[in-house]
């Protein structure tokens, strides 16, 4: 690779600032010129928005409350999702009722067979089929389970 440098670049002189300003006061008839054209083709556009300001603010006010009202409906947090939630919220809680009331059963069920001698000789006589002396536990078979039924496709 070669690094030298074959020839040196010419050092530019930069404008003195009269010069610019002289090329820009040179130009200031055509760019007054372009602007005021700029005017003349914008002023009906500019004059119809003028006058139809009142209409396009009214407009722009029922656009927004139609999305407001869209989206208190049926937006992330909305009323439709809300009562979902509160429906949700209600099977929940009777749930909770049924699983409490299932506990209470439970608990009261326990503390009568830790003390109450007549309900561990009931559950004893259920569960184990315990006697006394003397009597005598009649236990029926269990039904016998159900023939699947076979079908003989070479009668047909």
């Amino acid at each position: 690779m070669d690094f030298r440098v074959t020839r040196l670049s010419k050092i530019r002189e930069f404008p003195r600032p009269a010069v610019g300003l002289r090329a820009l006061i040179a130009r200031a008839p055509q760019a007054e010129a372009w602007g005021n054209r700029l005017i003349e083709h914008l002023r009906p556009a500019m004059t119809w928005l003028y006058d139809a300001r009142r209409r396009l603010a009214t407009g722009a006010v029922a656009v927004l409350t139609l999305w407001l009202f869209v989206h208190v409906m049926f937006g992330a947090n909305g009323m439709v999702v809300y009562r979902d939630k509160q429906a949700e919220y209600q099977d929940l809680q009777h749930q909770v009722d049924q699983l409490q009331k299932e506990s209470d059963a439970y608990t009261s069920q326990i503390k009568a067979l830790k003390t109450d001698p007549r309900t561990i000789e009931r559950e004893a006589r259920e569960q184990l089929h315990y006697t006394r002396p003397g009597e005598y536990v009649y236990v029926t078979p269990a039904p016998p389970p159900p023939q699947p039924q076979v079908m003989d496709r070479a009668r047909k």
